[in-house]
């Protein structure tokens, strides 16, 4: 099993400014991609989804794309 992302990057917060660092767990549909194929942990896929929503209500990220 690979280690979660932000565990190895030593991140403890997840920032819903950093759109780039976002759209890596994003499908191309814009939805929030299962942590079973991005390998984050639980407290961090927690923190991961309530960034992206904050950041499409604040127009950083699409809700969908066509």
């Amino acid at each position: 099993m690979t280690q979660c992302f932000f565990c190895s990057q030593n991140l403890e917060e997840v920032d819903y400014k950093e759109h780039g660092l976002l759209k890596r767990f994003t499908s191309g549909q814009a939805k929030i991609i299962d942590p079973r194929y991005t390998g984050t942990c639980a407290k961090h896929q927690r923190k991961l989804a309530k960034a992206v929503k904050r950041a499409r209500f604040m127009g950083l990220l699409p809700f969908v794309r066509r």
